[in-house]
């Protein structure tokens, strides 16, 4: 165990700024873009304005960029901690998030040169995220809520 698992009641956060765990100030951001990106996806399919595929493929582009940074934040977290990385809903949380940003990748590479890929592919790969992000979220929950990862302790 690392020194800061034995003197804290709670698993900390290694990432950190001013006391603050980061990872979970980074993650509504791309939760937001891949929950959005579904949305355009089926506003697009419904009207086949192009705009709105350039809006999708945006949002998709800042959703990565924004997991990339919440993926550094949560795996030094993971890596960080022995009491951390000894959590079975920690690997799932990990493993769902992964699961969902490769999903993504992809879903950004057919749709890059394509706007109809969003209705053969895009708006399906947009949909099993979203639900993978239903579950990750909840595993974040049990994490500090169940947990008390980053919580400081009194």
């Amino acid at each position: 165990m690392n020194g800061d698992d034995v003197t804290h009641a709670h698993p900390q956060s290694t990432a950190k700024v001013g006391g603050h765990p980061i990872h979970p100030m980074l993650v509504p951001f791309p939760i937001v873009c891949f929950v959005l990106t579904l949305i355009v996806d089926i506003v697009f399919l419904n009207n086949h304005n192009p705009g709105w595929a350039t809006a999708s493929r945006w949002l998709l582009g800042a959703g990565l960029v924004m997991g990339a940074l919440a993926a550094v934040a949560g795996l030094t977290d993971f890596m960080g901690s022995d009491r951390i990385r000894s959590m079975s809903d920690a690997l799932q949380h990990m493993l769902a998030n992964v699961t969902a940003v490769v999903l993504e990748i992809v879903n950004f590479i057919v749709r890059y040169n394509s706007d109809s890929a969003i209705g053969s592919i895009g708006v399906y790969l947009s949909g099993a995220t979203v639900l993978i992000l239903l579950f990750s979220g909840w595993k974040g929950g049990e994490l500090v809520f169940r947990h008390g990862i980053g919580v400081t302790d009194r």
